[in-house]
């Protein structure tokens, strides 16, 4: 139960870190606008403290991180529920053995007959 309720968790977390990264303003977009009017220190200098869009990116961010790393946890933990294949309809998928032996590098030596003493 745990495990669904963080997938949907995940999978939130990761629509809204793609949207608040595709909605935010790049640094060089005023570019072109501020060497015109003499504002270009605001491009290439420091940007001062993060607005609530950078401090939501990052939040996701790091709920998106934690969030990984507990479901690579969990998922590691977890038993394997079928140890075989399946087909489709769930049965489980014959081994045929392989008839034809394997092509191998190594030739096959033929037995050889036991050394008789004369008697």
């Amino acid at each position: 139960m745990l495990y669904e309720v963080l997938i949907v968790a995940y999978l939130i977390v990761a629509i809204m870190l793609v949207g608040m990264v595709l909605i935010q303003q790049g640094k060089g977009a005023d570019m072109g606008a501020s060497f015109g009017s003499g504002g270009s220190n605001t491009v290439f200098g420091a940007s001062g403290s993060g607005n609530f869009m950078s401090r939501t990116t990052a939040i996701l961010a790091t709920l998106f991180f934690v969030i990984s790393l507990i479901l690579g946890n969990l998922s590691t933990s977890q038993e394997k529920q079928v140890d075989e294949w399946q087909n489709l309809e769930g049965t489980a998928v014959e081994q045929i053995p392989n008839e034809q032996p394997a092509d191998t590098d190594v030739p096959s030596v033929a037995p050889q007959p036991e050394p008789t003493t004369p008697e």
